[in-house]
């Protein structure tokens, strides 16, 4: 599959489906922490797919390698904020399973990625791999 922007990519694409969640699931919160814990949640988790944007948009690999660990660091941070909303009793067992398996998914996937991306590329170049996680041979 060819790669013509960002939106072609998996990785893009459950990002997005990342913020979403964590927009569901922040609804849960006390409104008191609507400006708090949810909103840098919410924050945290629109990040992953805009920098993964941001950095295929850009004129280099190493750029767009940039941007992929950026994005890395703001699946920790929605990792670190789910387990302290967990911890803080606004969320309950459960309520974040999804949440959390994308944010293990696209660590995995964003990893691959960055891997399989030359160190050294050319200016516009894009990547060629659809960037799918390599497959573990079950059905």
């Amino acid at each position: 599959m060819e790669i013509r922007n960002y939106r072609d990519l998996i990785v893009w694409q459950k990002g997005i489906q990342l913020a979403k969640e964590t927009y569901r699931i922040t609804q849960r919160f006390p409104a008191n922490e609507r400006f708090g814990l949810a909103s840098q949640v919410q924050r945290a988790a629109v990040s992953v797919p805009s920098n993964i944007a941001e950095g295929q948009s850009r004129r280099s690999t190493g750029e767009f390698r940039q941007f992929l660990f950026q994005a890395l660091g703001s699946l920790a941070e929605v990792d670190t904020q789910l387990t302290l909303a967990h911890e803080l009793g606004y969320l309950k067992a459960g309520d974040s399973d999804a949440a959390e398996a994308l944010v293990e998914e696209l660590r995995k996937m964003t990893y691959t990625l960055v891997n399989r991306l030359p160190e050294r590329g050319r200016p516009g170049r894009a990547p060629t791999t659809d960037h799918r996680p390599p497959t573990t041979g079950r059905g």
